[in-house]
């Protein structure tokens, strides 16, 4: 029995914007109470909104299309700590290996999971299945107990205002029986949005108006999913702006989408594949920044393999300089480029020439090990902070072995930079020779010199997100070194798609159906053939022109770009504001996320005060954190990479205390 009968109980009303992988890991947290907790005083009353089914959200629906890929494999990503005993959440890879916990699948999700190994990188469309299993087995949970109640709203929250000690929150409830903007009164909000629509840029919204003039097609940045693919039209050119992620799901839905056929004619890296057309395919015209696309996964069973070590990368040793250096300048933080990035260069060339050591097959080195010695020399010597001279003497050592070649690690973020090419063919042939390399070194994986290294840097980027999680790293140094140089390098290198999408590409770009324009693309629109335009000033060769353009990228994730109804009005009425900084020269700067405070994060008015009850969670911190949009990995909740679960457990420990109820003590040790 209650403590109190519903109608004296007090109550408390918390609502939860976004149901979505964050929102859900929330639930799955809130759940989690419900088992430690089997009778509160208080009342909770928990309301969920969101315009799509919560648990997969907007961006994991079951029905989108399973030629859709994940790019991180099955073992890593999570919404919940994995299941010990008898939790209501679970991991992925748990939902894998039991065939689904009992979630009802149709016949090709269950081949998918009888198919799907660690490794596997598997359709977005079966992570939906699990993430709508966490939510409805967590909620089913919640149900049972006496004191929780939850309702999930089919709305779009449009505005959220404070109200007393309360908030006010407005919505509009979707399908046809929308009455209206409707309101409801809360004591807590959980922002958990997710991705968001955003204003396109200037050259963008020009593109877009000329397009509309002359009855060009423009397709804005938009989560795949939501793209409208018959706009397409088979034989005919379309361009493709942005050879990331995005790319690749279009590549795959108008090629198998449309009845293609990639048969398996070789066990040769990049020459895998031979594309049989069904004669229903656009003429792909692909354009990227580099020239090329992110580079494909090495073929390994985890996201960061154990065997991929930080050996010269010591955080903790940062962590305590900065304490230290605190006692006397409380403004002391660290320097990506002074502090952080010699120590991890230092991993990956280890990484790398180590490697190159252990490969016994033709390997000219003579002493292997007299070698290693020398590079370890040279690695380990002590230098003065942020001196870079060990560099120029390891380049200078690894000459002496005219086999080995130096790995100019931040060229690999720009393999064509300052090279030109004499025809469209040429460049073609050139970059079918980059993707068959790629296809060789990833298909190397952990024995493959370049592809450890690769995973030693991403390794470290797992380690520099949570320093800066932790407020150590200086902020000009975070936004100017880290995402505006470090962030192209790894994410190019380290969050490409599966090795077999590359493969893919290259038997598309042998049959002629993809083209690559160049490096630094320039995109414009002919007002006479009424087709936008784009060519390579490093590229020799006629001017593409096509009545489609396609941003294959998602929208922006800056708050101050987003348009969304919600975020709009939050800033205008001044209920929260974005983040911003000051630079070297005392100049403020606008940050990319919400102004937010403490853990778990509170948002800050305009006025520089912080709400009492509304809460941060995901995409939205990304002034307060680096990476937001990397799912939470399984395994050790307290490894950085499950940062977002961390998260999560605050905030519903929080909302907890103001519900009256300490779980400090109940939940310590229940991510375990």
């Amino acid at each position: 029995m209650s403590i109190l009968s519903e109608e004296t109980q007090p109550q408390y009303n918390i609502a939860i914007i976004g149901a979505g992988p964050r929102g859900t890991s929330v639930i799955e947290r809130l759940a989690k109470l419900a088992i430690k907790v089997p009778e509160l005083a208080t009342m909770v009353r928990v309301t969920v909104f969101d315009p799509y089914r919560p648990g997969s959200g907007h961006v994991w629906s079951p029905k989108q299309s399973p030629h859709f890929l994940m790019n991180t494999p099955a073992s890593f990503p999570t919404v919940a700590p994995e299941r010990v005993v008898t939790e209501p959440g679970l991991s992925f890879q748990q939902f894998v290996d039991n065939h689904g916990d009992g979630h009802p699948l149709d016949e090709r999700e269950a081949t998918t999971l009888r198919n799907t190994r660690r490794g596997t990188y598997p359709p977005r469309a079966i992570y939906g299945c699990y993430l709508e299993h966490v939510y409805d087995s967590c909620v089913q949970v919640l149900d049972a107990h006496p004191n929780i109640v939850v309702n999930y709203v089919p709305a779009e929250v449009i505005a959220v205002r404070p109200q007393g000690i309360g908030y006010q929150l407005e919505y509009e409830v979707s399908g046809p029986a929308n009455h209206g903007t409707e309101q409801v009164t809360v004591d807590t909000v959980v922002l958990a949005l997710g991705h968001q629509s955003s204003e396109l840029n200037p050259w963008q919204k020009q593109l877009q108006r000329a397009a509309e003039q002359a009855e060009a097609i423009y397709l804005p940045p938009a989560v795949p999913a939501d793209v409208d693919y018959s706009n397409f039209h088979a034989g005919e050119p379309a361009l493709l702006r942005g050879m990331g992620l995005n790319f690749f799901d279009a590549m795959a839905e108008l090629t198998l989408g449309r009845g293609g056929i990639f048969k398996e004619v070789s066990d040769q890296p990049g020459q895998r594949f031979e594309y049989i057309a069904s004669g229903q395919e656009p003429q792909l015209i692909a354009a990227s920044r580099r020239g090329t696309p992110y580079w494909g996964k090495p073929v390994v069973d985890e996201f960061i393999p154990a065997e991929i070590s930080l050996r010269f990368f010591h955080a903790e040793d940062l962590i305590i300089k900065v304490v230290e250096a605190r006692r006397s300048n409380p403004e002391a933080a660290l320097s990506f480029a002074r502090h952080i990035w010699p120590q991890l260069h230092r991993d990956i060339l280890w990484a790398y020439y180590s490697q190159c050591a252990s490969i016994e097959a033709a390997n000219p080195i003579e002493d292997p090990t007299a070698f290693l010695v020398g590079v370890e020399d040279i690695l380990e010597a002590e230098h003065h902070e942020g001196n870079q001279v060990w560099l120029s003497e390891l380049r200078t050592y690894i000459e002496q072995f005219p086999h080995l070649s130096w790995l100019d690690i931040p060229s690999l973020a720009r393999p064509f930079d300052q090279i030109g090419f004499g025809s469209h063919e040429e460049y073609q042939h050139t970059v079918r020779e980059y993707l068959a390399g790629n296809a060789r070194h990833s298909t190397g994986g952990l024995s493959d010199p370049l592809s450890r290294a690769i995973m030693t840097m991403n390794a470290g980027r797992m380690v520099i997100k949570d320093l800066v999680t932790k407020g150590i790293l200086d902020e000009q140094s975070r936004i100017e070194e880290v995402q505006a140089h470090f962030e192209p390098l790894v994410e190019g290198l380290s969050s490409g798609p599966p090795l077999e999408r590359i493969e893919q590409l290259l038997a598309l770009s042998r049959a002629s159906l993809v083209h690559f324009i160049g490096p630094e693309p320039e995109f414009g629109f002919n007002d006479l053939s009424g087709k936008f335009t784009a060519s390579s000033p490093w590229v020799d060769t006629d001017v593409y022109e096509a009545k489609v353009l396609c941003e294959a990228m998602m929208p922006a994730n800056r708050v101050l770009q987003n348009n969304t109804a919600l975020i709009t009005q939050l800033l205008a009425e001044k209920v929260a504001r974005a983040h911003t900084w000051r630079n070297a020269e005392g100049e403020q700067m606008t940050g990319s996320g919400f102004d937010v405070v403490g853990e778990p994060y509170r948002l800050i008015n305009g006025e520089g005060l912080a709400h009492r009850g509304v809460f941060v969670l995901g995409l939205q911190l990304s002034s307060a954190q680096w990476g937001t949009a990397i799912a939470a990995q399984a395994g050790d909740t307290t490894d950085p990479a499950a940062q977002t679960l961390r998260d999560a457990e605050q905030i519903v420990i929080e909302i907890a205390r103001m519900a009256g109820v300490n779980l400090e003590e109940l939940l310590a040790g229940s991510a375990k």
